[in-house]
């Protein structure tokens, strides 16, 4: 199957119209389970894998890496690590003295995440979150060393304010550093205010590529949370809560009503939504079994009218 690539941002890295999340990896999904779901991604023509240092460590008994260690296991198994991008992040908390965006940090983080993904570089490196407490100039000297060293091929942005990403945009080009090339933004149909008011034309205006996570609202875009006894259906349903609002379910109402046109799941439609934003390179999502990839899969070849994406925009607001 063959698969359009998206540059992402005005870097060298081109990726497809949806990014597989691998937070779930290690928690949710076992590691045979995983690898079913990588090998069928790649399989249907798909290339990036999105995941983090920290992912899983709120599991009771995990520490952190477990994503990444799965997936390097795969990468080992299948010999698949060119034709895939892997985007992994820094900077949460692991542990005691584990966190942030410091030079040391950085050098050290690297190399840890390497190991696991047994790979010797990184694709796309990102910040996960913002440090207000080291200089923007150290954590891009640092990730300008990485990439002299051809760990890294590109950084990216999470969780960013405007102000910071303005600042460190800012920063990049009078010191001649390295500089964010995409931003990983919490951005979904009923997530939109923050993005779209200052983050979104910011990236419009700069090139920078965009990653949304949470692209499904923690999987009630899906429609599979419709009643408090719904949360019941998954561990991960604690995260759709807070979404389950008059609002949340009059977007779920509009959803349906395109779906049907369209012959398309509600999560069909949340994600062909995205994929028409111009800002917006590649939506993450996370699968647990098959039938949820195929489903993320079916979404990228939906193209949604003009007058169903206003009326998406209208019941969303």
């Amino acid at each position: 199957m063959r698969v359009d690539r998206r540059q992402l941002g005005k870097s060298k890295i081109f990726i497809s119209p949806l990014v597989l999340g691998g937070n779930v990896f290690g928690w949710t999904v076992d590691e045979p389970t995983s690898f079913t779901l990588l090998d069928a991604f790649v399989g249907a023509g798909f290339n990036c894998i999105d995941t983090a240092d920290v992912y899983s460590n709120w599991k009771p008994g995990n520490k952190g890496g477990e994503s990444e260690t799965i997936i390097g296991r795969w990468l080992k198994r299948t010999g698949n690590r060119d034709k895939v991008i892997i985007a992994t992040k820094i900077g949460y908390q692991m542990g005691p003295g584990s966190s942030g965006l410091s030079k040391r940090h950085i050098l050290s983080g690297v190399d840890e995440s390497l190991a696991r993904l047994q790979t010797d570089y990184i694709d796309l490196y990102q910040s996960h979150f913002d440090d207000p407490d080291i200089p923007l100039e150290q954590t891009l000297d640092a990730y300008g060393a990485l990439i002299s060293m051809g760990k890294v091929r590109a950084i990216g942005a999470s969780n960013y304010t405007v102000d910071r990403l303005l600042k460190a945009l800012q920063v990049s080009a009078q010191e001649g550093l390295p500089s964010y090339q995409s931003l990983q933004p919490l951005y979904n149909l009923y997530d939109r205010a923050e993005f779209e008011a200052e983050l979104e034309p910011l990236c419009l205006q700069r090139g920078l590529g965009v990653i949304p996570y949470y692209s499904l609202a923690a999987g009630f875009l899906t429609g599979k949370y419709r009643t408090e006894a719904d949360l019941s259906k998954s561990i991960r349903s604690s995260r759709a809560k807070k979404y389950m609002t008059e609002r949340g379910f009059r977007i779920l109402n509009a959803l349906d009503q395109v779906g049907q046109q369209l012959n398309a799941t509600p999560g069909n439609v949340a994600l062909a939504w995205l994929l028409a934003r111009p800002s917006v390179t590649a939506p993450i999502a996370s699968a647990s079994n098959l039938n949820q990839l195929n489903d993320l899969i079916a979404a990228t070849g939906l193209v949604l009218e003009r007058a169903q994406i206003e009326f998406l925009n209208q019941e969303s607001t």
